[in-house]
């Protein structure tokens, strides 16, 4: 492929997920997206095949964006506190990339309301391991006869609150100020969300200080 064929194809899958985040893939027309993208119509199908195929490609470039970490390679003697603490950053640090084109996440938040067919294969495998990985940590952290579907609330609960800073962002600005809402940054969310939801299981006492909860659980485990 040629490298205006490659800008051309890029220009359609940014206009694509500017125009599916903002209307929705029924409401989108391939019109809107090729006049955004200063592309023919015929382009679509030469690059993607046809509309659907077009979206579950703008949807994939939304969800691999960003700066993703390796998997967690924890030691054995890692406490399981310390290891949400790095889940919940591991979170906040891919939703409030302030490199990510505001699409991104606008798309992946109406595929996390309304998942479409076409793209649970894209999401379904993502979505299912960070699930794993957490559902693990609450076994560690929790009794041993902790119902799944307890666990499983809980760790909805923790989740929430991780995407609440992200897609109630702009209301939160108008509550509390622009100045105060840059204050919550990754380090004070993660530190903020993982102490509020260890507190909530009974497993730390609340502490309003602004405290630094990697550098305080890593106290926890040896070198």
């Amino acid at each position: 492929m040629t490298q205006a064929a490659d800008d051309t194809r890029q220009r359609l899958l940014e206009a694509a997920g500017e125009v599916f985040a903002a209307k929705g893939y029924q409401a989108a027309t391939v019109r809107d997206i090729c006049g955004r993208a200063d592309a023919n119509l015929a382009a679509v199908n030469y690059h993607f095949g046809d509309k659907e195929r077009l979206y579950v490609e703008a949807v994939r470039q939304a969800h691999s964006s960003g700066h993703d970490e390796p998997s967690p390679n924890w030691k054995s003697q890692t406490p399981p506190q310390a290891k949400l603490g790095d889940f919940v950053r591991r979170l906040l640090t891919r939703l409030l990339d302030p490199l990510r084109p505001a699409w991104h996440a606008k798309l992946m938040a109406r595929e996390m309301i309304e998942p479409s067919a076409a793209c649970i294969d894209v999401l379904e495998p993502y979505i299912r391991a960070n699930h794993q990985m957490l559902e693990q940590i609450l076994k560690e952290l929790l009794p041993s006869d902790t119902p799944a579907a307890e666990r499983h609330l809980i760790g909805f609960s923790i989740v929430g609150q991780c995407l609440h800073f992200k897609i109630h962002r702009p209301v939160a600005a108008i509550l509390v100020g622009d100045e105060e809402l840059k204050t919550y940054d990754v380090a004070r969310l993660t530190d903020h969300i993982t102490r509020f939801s260890l507190a909530a299981v009974g497993l730390e006492e609340p502490n309003h200080g602004n405290h630094d909860v990697e550098s305080r659980l890593s106290k926890v485990v040896e070198p």
